[in-house]
Formats: structure tokens, sequence, C-alpha cells
């Protein structure tokens, strides 16, 4: 946990579900309603090197 910095507000997980060619996931409910997302929301997947994931709402 030391590695997050004072700004962390929530750590959730979900699951991936893999149907065919489409690869789903669920927005854990706390951070959906932090970022105030609606129907037809896009959000931007940003891949780090290391392997950090940065999901942004555009």
């Amino acid at each position: 946990m030391e590695k997050y910095d004072k700004n962390l507000i929530a750590i959730e997980e979900s699951s991936v579900t893999i149907k065919g060619y489409r690869h789903r996931t669920t927005i854990p409910s706390r951070i959906f309603n932090f970022l105030d997302l609606d129907d037809k929301d896009k959000l931007r997947w940003i891949l780090l090197k290391d392997g950090t994931i940065i999901i942004k709402k555009i």
C-alpha cells in the first residue's frame, strides 16, 4: 500500500468476461459514481511500460 500516493480514493477489482471477440469488464460502482459516468460516455485506457493502466473519462 505504500506505493500508492496520498491522493488515493479507492482500490476496486472486477472480473473480465470473454465471449468470442468481445472482452468486457464491469466498472465498480464506487468508481462509476465518482467519475459521474453515464450511458455512452467514453473512457481512455492508457497503458504504461511497467504495466500500470490509467483509465480516464473523456
